[in-house]
């Protein structure tokens, strides 16, 4: 009875309110209430920003809870993702698979609701965001699938069949990282006009005023020389943000920035607008207070007015009737375009052609090849065939051999192409790809050196994390490139790839394997995958006198040559360039009397999945001697080495600028140092 009582006295407190007050101070406080409950998490920020966020889903926004996956729907991402409160507190209240229970077990073991938002399309959050500038080139990439499916699949009778919006919140933090520089370069450039993002201008960053470091920079003016579309507002009052918005949408050309100027901790009477409301909870006495100052009822907690309840249930009515309408739509468009129609089904689900090894290039045995070479032959035999592959390079287009002739240029005059120019940006274009595999239908790729994989690492391991497609194509694989030296040089970047849970990572022997790894990487959905590539040529395995096949490289590891008969006295394991050294030595010791099986280890990850028969086949648990063969730091391999091995590999001396042939043999990579290694082991 005195939960009753409590409950009718806060529904007669707010009752008297604007419908607008009331879900704003609903989501900021459902935002307090977790944060205070869990003694974890940063309030301010919600708090500050539950007026945008009131108008982006009370009057803006398109999207159907009842069908999160609903492909037309607006993407929303929250790149201030330390304000995660603020998206479960919205997702809750539009009808999403997010409950109040999930709103008081914030920041708890196995709760929907972690920290910071984490992918899960099913409850409406559309990225995992956290590191800050991640979730702002993410919607790059999201604004330019969008474009792309619009430009190949909308027709002047269906001009706006497909036509989503990208709208997010980024902080100052985000625009401090330097990813959100590269992505707003590139958005600019490309004028992608359905952007609309909100800048959070609340001058606080955790360490202090954002005077401590960012005192001299004019936001707008730097955006404005982006080439975007700016508009300064007072974010805390929701008809400028309305206006904003709607004028965003109406301008064409440039993607839009609106920077709202907004008071963190808004509302308490003794935290707002300083730090430590950024990243504190209130506490309970100051939560208290700050109810009572903004009229809102101190009891009880986690409080939903009834009328906020109404207002979104006959909302999730008007959603679920605008995808019905684009339904509708969408058989219209069917019944007049079929074959449109089927190739969109298609790119949605992500059909690859069943018949991919017949399509994929074939080399002549014992001819040269260089495996990024052999990647661009692939590109262009897939490219007709697999229409939703799209990609491009960081500025290395001839040298990644990224670029498929015939298929047009991305850019503001073309938004159907399939090639990029990323420019020399690897950090965006690592958050740009996730965002393009995130918004569905698209398999993206993406080249540089691999030594220029740190620079994407971030990116790359939030594609890991959310289980999302992506193709990274890293070329210039090793020591061997040669000239350029240490800096250009690859050494801990091979091992450091590998230990990033879920990316699989595939190291070709050879032009054949590549062909392999390609296919490989269009079938699995479930994770990225890295195509690790020579500059350098490498022959082609002459593989009718081998024991294993280029389709092995599935298995992740296989015997590539076996001694005649009997039980070999050591193995040597190679992978990528390596492998045809490690196949000369062990014919080299052959001759000698010495019986050395060769061992081609081109994924880890995919051996690591195989069944323990077929792992202990390839390494047995009594293992003779081992000799590991790779141009890289060897660190990991110890797992499948057994007691008594040696390395050929790059330790110690990090690298020198000479001729690939020099550097081959000052590091001992080659056949004779191999032979030589290998008997001393015995």
């Amino acid at each position: 009875m005195e939960d009753d009582k409590i409950l009718r006295t806060a529904e007669e407190i707010v009752s008297k309110k604007p419908l607008e007050w009331q879900i704003a101070n609903t989501i900021r406080f459902l935002a307090v209430d977790g944060v205070q409950k869990a003694n974890s998490g940063h309030p301010g920020m919600p708090m500050g920003c539950a007026d945008f966020a009131t108008v982006l889903w009370t009057k803006i926004i398109r999207c159907n809870p009842k069908n999160p996956k609903w492909f037309n729907r607006d993407r929303f991402v929250l790149s201030a993702g330390h304000g995660s409160m603020l998206l479960y507190a919205v997702l809750h209240l539009a009808g999403y698979d997010v409950s109040l229970d999930d709103l008081k077990n914030f920041r708890q073991w196995e709760s929907p609701t972690p920290g910071h938002p984490e992918y899960d399309l099913l409850r409406g959050i559309e990225t995992t965001t956290g590191p800050l500038g991640q979730g702002f080139a993410n919607g790059v990439g999201m604004a330019i699938a969008a474009k792309w499916f619009s430009a190949n699949f909308n027709t002047p009778d269906f001009s706006d069949l497909i036509n989503p919006y990208i709208y997010a919140i980024v902080s100052d933090g985000d625009l401090m990282e330097g990813i959100s520089a590269e992505a707003a370069s590139f958005a600019g450039h490309n004028g992608l006009d359905n952007i609309i993002y909100f800048y959070d201008d609340n001058h606080i960053s955790i360490d202090g005023p954002t005077d401590l470091t960012f005192s001299t920079e004019d936001v707008q003016k730097r955006f404005d020389a982006y080439g975007w579309h700016t508009q300064r507002i007072d974010g805390m009052k929701q008809e400028e943000i309305f206006k904003a918005i709607k004028n965003a949408q109406q301008s064409q050309g440039k993607p839009h920035l609106i920077l709202g100027r907004t008071i963190i901790g808004y509302g308490s009477p003794n935290k707002a607008n300083k730090a430590e409301v950024h990243g504190s909870p209130l506490g309970d006495e100051e939560v208290r207070l700050t109810k009572q100052n903004l009229g809102w009822p101190t009891e009880p907690l986690f409080f939903v007015p009834m009328g906020v309840k109404k207002f979104f249930d006959e909302k999730g009515r008007e959603w679920e009737k605008c995808e019905d309408d684009w339904k509708k739509k969408l058989n219209d468009y069917t019944q007049k375009y079929p074959d449109k129609s089927n190739k969109l089904f298609e790119f949605i689900e992500k059909k690859i052609p069943q018949n991919l090894e017949s399509i994929l290039p074939t080399f002549s045995a014992n001819s040269s090849v260089e495996t990024r070479k052999a990647s661009g032959k692939c590109l262009e035999k897939l490219f007709p065939v697999v229409e939703n592959l799209i990609g491009g390079s960081a500025d290395l287009a001839p040298s990644n051999n990224t670029f498929v002739k015939g298929y047009g240029e991305f850019s503001r005059s073309n938004f159907a192409a399939r090639n990029f120019h990323f420019g020399v940006r690897e950090h965006s274009m690592g958050g740009i790809l996730n965002g393009m595999s995130l918004f569905g239908g698209i398999i993206p790729y993406g080249g540089t050196f691999l030594i220029f994989s740190d620079y994407m690492r971030p990116s790359i391991r939030l594609a890991s994390f959310m289980g999302i497609q992506v193709i990274y194509i890293f070329t210039h694989d090793s020591v061997f490139l040669g000239e350029d030296g240490p800096t250009h040089q690859p050494v801990e970047q091979l091992p450091a790839l590998r230990v990033i849970p879920k990316l699989t990572v595939i190291r070709p022997a050879d032009a054949f394997e590549t062909t392999q790894a390609w296919e490989i990487a269009l079938e699995r959905k479930n994770g990225p995958t890295a195509l690790i590539l020579t500059r350098q040529g490498l022959p082609v395995l002459d593989w009718e006198n081998l024991s294993g096949k280029p389709q092995d490289l599935k298995k992740g590891a296989y015997i590539l040559y076996d001694v005649k008969n009997g039980n070999p006295d050591l193995f040597i394991v190679a992978t990528g360039s390596e492998v045809h050294i490690a196949l000369g030595a062990c014919k080299k010791l052959e001759e000698e009397g010495i019986k050395a099986r060769c061992i081609n280890v081109p994924s880890w990850k995919l051996f690591d999945e195989q069944d323990r028969n077929y792992q202990e086949s390839i390494f047995p648990k009594n293992l003779p001697p081992v000799l590991l063969i790779e141009a890289a730091n060897p660190m990991g391999w110890e797992k499948y080495l057994g007691r008594n091995f040696a390395r050929i590999a790059i330790e110690g001396r990090y690298g020198v600028s000479a001729p690939q042939k020099v550097i081959a043999e000052k590091f001992g990579f080659t056949m004779d140092n191999a032979v030589a290694v290998a008997k001393s082991l015995l």
